[in-house]
């Protein structure tokens, strides 16, 4: 099972594994809830502790000891819609703080999976009318194919079209998932490549799509102009 979207929504690896162990036990005292999860004692009840105040568990008190059960799973987008709405009341006074600073980056490093996410919806987010993408390998589909669709009709959404450069690694998964607003051609290479140069508006994105991803957000306007009349002249020589 992958519960990397446990994580995104701010558990650790404790809670999550106390959390499962417990949807499966059912109604349990602690005892078993420390076997199932391979975590120490100590570490268990703090972690309870913190899933009981979260709202993930109940307990009925039975003399000295506690009977657990996790909450319904579907009560956890409550959970989620709550963090999004308190979030959402702070948004303001963020964004007003960003628009205010003195100096703003034109150069922004990310790391990882959520790294690369986050330069991505930087780049969704950054205007103007078209979406020009070279280079992509087949190791970007570590970002999973659900992430890829959703991302490109949120584009197609904010009425922007794209013209998009592929490795001849993608041309069968692309056969099976079409983007939305978009053209796509293929470039072969004697080996596959694995940067990504994605070119939006005033924003130039670079991704090396290594185990661990590492990106590069660029925020000039020159670079970005440069990089997409390489991207045109790329475009030319490209294969449908």
């Amino acid at each position: 099972m992958d519960v990397s979207i446990l994580e995104d929504i701010g558990l650790t690896n404790a809670e999550i594994k106390v959390y499962l162990a417990l949807l499966e036990l059912g109604d349990s005292t602690a005892g078993p809830i420390i076997e199932k999860s391979g975590l120490q004692s100590s570490v268990v009840h703090a972690t309870l502790n913190k899933l009981t105040d979260k709202g993930f568990i109940s307990f009925i008190q039975e003399g000295q000891r506690r009977h657990y059960q996790a909450a319904n799973p579907k009560h956890i987008v409550e959970f989620i819609n709550h963090k999004k709405e308190r979030f959402e009341e702070l948004l303001p006074e963020l964004m007003l703080k960003q628009q205010l600073a003195k100096e703003k980056p034109e150069v922004i490093v990310y790391r990882g999976i959520k790294g690369m996410k986050e330069l991505l919806m930087e780049l969704l987010e950054a205007g103007g009318t078209e979406h020009h993408t070279f280079g992509s390998p087949k190791e970007s589909l570590m970002m999973t194919d659900g992430f890829w669709i959703n991302y490109h009709k949120k584009r197609a959404a904010l009425g922007i079209r794209a013209k998009l450069i592929f490795n001849e690694s993608l041309r069968e998964w692309c056969k099976e998932h079409r983007h939305p607003l978009a053209e796509v051609r293929f470039i072969r290479e004697r080996t596959e490549q694995f940067t990504e140069t994605i070119i939006r508006n005033d924003k130039l994105g670079v991704i090396i799509w290594t185990k661990v991803p590492i990106g590069v957000l660029i925020c000039n306007s020159i670079a970005a102009n440069s990089y997409d009349s390489f991207f045109n002249t790329l475009w030319t020589k490209a294969k449908i």
